[in-house]
């Protein structure tokens, strides 16, 4: 229908952003999804915090038991406060914490968090794109394993990943935080 927003698609990763194109072409696991913004004016820190801010209590309780799990092989976690109780700020810089992630990059267009362990690094990319009238986000995920515990490990998780990011944005959708 004409006018009407795409409320979320599967889309490649914008050539455009920093991540591209060593990073991307070498992760082990990638995924990009597309939004149309309703807000247009959302800054690519607004739409974080609209999309991971603000997640289920069951969903946060898994991250704590994921957590507790990997911790017992030596991987770097964050701690319990950062799952349980985001604290959302509005301006940013490049190394300090945007929600439980460390951020690697960051400008007008484009926000890059993530965390480097041993088994994997990965980041997140909330990219904002314009197409003539229309403003969009692309979230991204890449992830490089480092090893057999990485490429278990991602796996395992890949099904519930990409079931909850999908979760997340459409809620975000939802309650017209996009």
């Amino acid at each position: 229908m004409p006018g009407q927003r795409t409320l979320l698609s599967e889309c490649g990763h914008p050539e455009q952003s920093v991540l591209m194109p060593e990073l991307v072409h070498a992760a082990y696991y990638r995924d990009s999804y597309r939004v149309e913004l309703g807000r247009s004016e959302l800054t690519v820190s607004d739409a974080f915090h609209a999309i991971f801010m603000h997640r289920p209590a069951w969903m946060k309780l898994i991250m704590l038991s994921r957590n507790y799990l990997v911790s017992l092989f030596g991987i770097a976690v964050p701690d319990n406060a950062e799952i349980m109780h985001p604290r959302m700020r509005s301006d940013y810089k490049v190394g300090e914490k945007i929600g439980a992630w460390p951020i690697f990059y960051l400008s007008s267009e484009e926000l890059v968090a993530g965390r480097d362990n041993r088994h994997l690094d990965f980041r997140l990319s909330i990219m904002r794109v314009e197409q003539g009238q229309t403003v969009a986000i692309v979230i991204s995920t890449v992830c490089i394993t480092h090893n057999w515990f990485g490429r278990v490990y991602m796996q395992l998780i890949r099904p519930f990943h990409r079931w909850g990011l999908k979760l997340l944005i459409r809620q975000a959708i939802l309650a017209g935080r996009l």
